[in-house]
């Protein structure tokens, strides 16, 4: 790999910071930050401790400088004292622009901030983060959204400029064609308990913008198939002990499966995966699914119909029976599964590579920090 840094000059530095670390954007930030350092970039992640043991960075080559999450002025201080060599930070979520954008305060010193997720708040929280937002737009050199959904939402927010730049992740292990994705399949079916019997795979954070109490809803519109789908949800989180009482007193064929830590792994095991959320960005689950060769039903919302085009089944949020139907009509149809399976694999190559991400990510680099940065 050819280093990015002329010869004789010395190597861009960027800081890149996380907040919590979501799947989505935990996953993107060590993919980005490898093609980077292979570039030679130096990334340094500035994120909680625990986010760096769970995304092993320094595996990639990039520093891990552990930051709280908080953004008080011991935290904020810190960032910025780490920022005082770089020649760029990128800021991935709202959470991680707003306090870039309070660390470089004064300072002449690009912030790309990619979004990846919508903020979620309720009651008297939603104004807050909409003025959060718009300090994140307003302060940011460039806005990356990883969905139109999103980039418009930056643009309404203020953002100078604000362009798509789709977060690709990588596939499940054992996705694909051939004898090692059959075996791969069969093992992730039986870590799943799923034997004999249609297997129907949902997963994420059990919380509440995640829609699990529609896709409970659902679970009775293929109850009566014989032999009955069993629906493993993938997660760990606050609504457990719920959804746990709504499994149990509808005696619903579902088994709460709990954290794993490699869940789009377990895809490959799957007859159909199923995500119900009332907003999702460039959904990790659906990538994977159609990575995987499974069948997706999955709600038309957000940067989903984007992502997936006529490769899905795809139906409105918050219509249990719609999404049960889509199931049970992707279940008893072979020939709509291998429709989906082939029309999915057809969707990914679409889909630009991670080196490609990586490029496009680096332009941005170059474009914002070139004209100063070789002197």
């Amino acid at each position: 790999m050819i280093s990015h840094a002329p010869h004789g000059q010395r190597p861009l530095r960027t800081v890149q910071v996380l907040g919590g670390g979501g799947s989505t954007s935990g996953v993107h930030v060590r993919s980005l930050a490898a093609g980077l350092v292979a570039r030679g970039v130096r990334v340094t992640v500035a994120a909680p401790a625990e986010v760096g043991r769970a995304f092993a960075f320094d595996g990639v080559g990039a520093g891990h400088a552990p930051l709280p999450r908080g953004a008080d002025p011991t935290s904020i201080a810190a960032l910025r004292a780490l920022c005082a060599d770089a020649d760029l930070v990128h800021a991935h979520g709202v959470d991680a622009g707003l306090r870039a954008g309070l660390a470089l305060a004064g300072r002449r010193l690009p912030l790309v901030v990619t979004w990846h997720e919508r903020a979620r708040p309720r009651g008297a929280w939603t104004h807050a983060v909409r003025l959060a937002e718009r300090r994140v737009a307003r302060s940011a050199s460039v806005v990356l959204g990883s969905c139109g959904d999103l980039v418009d939402r930056a643009r309404r927010r203020g953002a100078r400029d604000a362009r798509l730049a789709a977060a690709v992740l990588p596939g499940p292990a054992g996705a694909g064609r051939g004898p090692e994705a059959e075996v791969a399949r069969q093992k992730a079916r039986a870590e799943l308990g799923s034997a004999g019997r249609p297997l129907v795979v949902a997963a994420g954070p059990l919380e509440t913008h995640r829609g699990y109490e529609v896709l409970l809803d659902a679970v009775p519109r293929w109850a009566g198939l014989d032999p009955v789908p069993l629906l493993v949800i993938v997660g760990e989180g606050p609504l457990r002990g719920a959804l746990r009482r709504r499994i149990d007193s509808g005696a619903l064929p579902v088994r709460l499966s709990g954290r794993r830590d490699e869940p789009l792994d377990l895809l490959v095991g799957a007859d159909v995966v199923v995500v119900a959320s009332p907003w999702e960005g460039r959904s990790a689950l659906a990538q994977g699914a159609l990575r995987a060769g499974v069948p997706l039903v999955a709600t038309a919302v957000g940067g989903t119909p984007e992502l997936v085009g006529d490769a899905a089944e795809l139906v409105p949020y918050g219509d249990a029976g719609a999404l049960g139907e889509a199931v049970v009509r992707v279940l008893g149809d072979p020939g709509r599964r291998r429709w989906l399976r082939e029309r999915g694999f057809a969707q990914v190559a679409t889909w630009p590579t991670e080196d490609e991400t990586v490029a496009q990510v680096l332009s941005v680099y170059d474009e914002l920090t070139r004209p100063t940065l070789w002197r």
